[in-house]
């Protein structure tokens, strides 16, 4: 029997913080799997393109079909390091982009993309129990309205349109990061232990963010050479 949570707070679990500290080493792992793909990607030993893409989309799809139970932890472990791998290697071209015009930018992203998950994270674990599993329908509406606008910026090609969209993706993003944790939280208490697809979720959250602050951090930087330009 799971031990009821004080004042509606969760960490009061052992058994729920022990499952958390799983997801997020599993977590921790993926990323810096992710990291070893960029490196790959960036060091020229194999550049990035559609196989790296297709490789990712296989494992996901390898994790879906093989649903965890209890004993196939080395095969979906072993899934989800290959996940990290080619989508940290898929990463590596705008990382190779991002380097070329301002090294300083990554260093500046991953410290947000740290700031930004720790915080939120930590306010999705001290919140009351289903405080934010309202955000799934309106994040999950924000996406397919994302969805539409850029496939219609596709024609009409608007920087304006394309810098709100990378704007409010970020801001969805980082409401997945406390709707995802909190669903963790939820389903560890209906009996669901998958502490590895559970750190795919968040891995993908980390990514997302990731990859649009280095976009926002490119485009600013982008713009303030194009003033020095003019000025001089």
């Amino acid at each position: 029997m799971v031990a009821p949570s004080v004042g509606g707070i969760p960490n009061q679990d052992p058994r729920l913080r022990q499952h958390l500290s799983k997801v997020y080493g599993c977590l921790a792992a993926t990323c810096s799997t992710a990291t070893v793909g960029s490196l790959i990607h960036l060091s020229g030993i194999w550049e990035a393109g559609l196989l790296s893409a297709f490789a990712s989309l296989g494992l996901i799809l390898g994790m879906v079909f093989t649903p965890d139970n209890g004993k196939n932890f080395v095969q979906r472990f072993s899934m989800l390091m290959g996940i990290g791998l080619f989508t940290g290697h898929s990463l590596g071209l705008l990382l190779e982009q991002v380097i070329y015009m301002n090294p300083a930018i990554v260093v500046t992203a991953l410290v947000g993309t740290t700031t930004i998950f720790a915080c939120l994270t930590a306010s999705a674990f001290f919140a009351k129990r289903g405080k934010y599993l309202y955000l799934g329908g309106i994040l999950m509406s924000a996406l397919s309205t994302m969805a539409l606008i850029n496939l219609g910026n596709l024609f009409f090609r608007s920087y304006i349109v394309q810098d709100i969209s990378l704007y409010l993706g970020l801001i969805v993003m980082a409401g997945f990061v406390l709707f995802d944790t909190h669903m963790i939280m939820e389903k560890h208490r209906l009996g669901s232990n998958d502490f590895i697809g559970h750190s795919l979720d968040l891995f993908y959250d980390v990514i997302s963010i990731f990859r649009r602050l280095l976009v926002i951090l490119a485009q600013r930087e982008d713009n303030n050479e194009r003033r020095k330009r003019k000025s001089n």
